[in-house]
């Protein structure tokens, strides 16, 4: 219970943020302007409005998971107000996780508004199949767990730096995941055992963006563009990587932020 009243308070914190509706109305606005560049293309409006609002969602999903999610911690720290939390019996990890599941709520209901207006996008043409509309749930829950991983990377930087560097680091983190993969192959090129070993490591230590982004080798956004199948076996990886990843940056953030000493 005291984590969900830590995520409830968190989640109204964040709704009212100014920084918030502005990247929400630039997102929408990029949605609806693929709308317009979308009648520039003949005969392939539905793939370029899909293409670019779900490109636009991820990416100011992208924006507001850092800019909010690095001052999730160091709010209340600049403001004290997690003296008076912490004096109440509850545990810091609880804090933690209460601000987590707060910050995934409301990247939830921006989503679903993204989404919505994307729908709607597709909607006015007025020849879109329902089928095409529900091809782009998986696509915008692959996005979602990419957000939620990012999430967990602003939070973690947030528990022991400044707002600055906490989203220098989670912005670096994220371009170097977008190209995780490329480790690998890298490691592969050079032939060298101590070039694969460490980039191994890296490979599986960082955070790897691209496993929300390419599915069965093949581009989400695009896929759901030209109304190709994700394989539901490929979403479930997905999930249980993101789980799993995000629940050990949790235990790493709870356990760093455990160790400081607000004396």
């Amino acid at each position: 219970m005291r984590v969900l009243a830590i995520a409830g308070n968190t989640f109204r914190e964040t709704i009212r943020d100014k920084i918030l509706y502005n990247l929400i109305l630039f997102a929408l606005l990029m949605i609806l302007s693929s709308f317009v560049l979308g009648q520039l293309t003949l005969g392939y409006e539905d793939k370029v409005i899909v293409d670019l609002g779900l490109s636009s969602i991820s990416i100011f999903g992208t924006l507001i998971a850092i800019f909010i999610g690095i001052g999730l911690v160091y709010k209340e720290l600049e403001r004290r107000t997690v003296y008076a939390l912490l004096a109440k019996p509850v545990h810091r990890w609880e804090f933690i996780l209460g601000k987590y599941l707060g910050l995934l709520f409301t990247l939830v209901v921006n989503l679903v508004i993204m989404a919505a207006g994307l729908v709607l996008t597709l909607a006015y043409r007025g020849d879109v199949p329902l089928q095409s509309c529900l091809r782009l749930i998986p696509a915008v829950y692959l996005i979602f767990l990419s957000l939620a991983l990012t999430t967990a990377v602003a939070l973690l930087f947030s528990a022991f730096s400044t707002p600055a560097l906490s989203a220098l680091f989670t912005l670096f983190l994220w371009i170097i995941g977008h190209f995780n993969a490329d480790l690998l192959q890298f490691a592969r090129t050079t032939k060298s055992a101590a070039a694969e070993f460490v980039s191994g490591i890296l490979y599986y230590v960082l955070p790897n963006i691209s496993n929300f982004n390419m599915v069965d080798s093949r581009n989400v956004i695009q896929s759901a563009a030209y109304q190709e199948p994700i394989h539901a076996s490929a979403v479930g990886w997905a999930t249980v990587y993101a789980v799993l990843y995000c629940s050990i940056l949790l235990a790493i953030t709870a356990t760093v932020f455990s160790r400081r000493d607000f004396k």
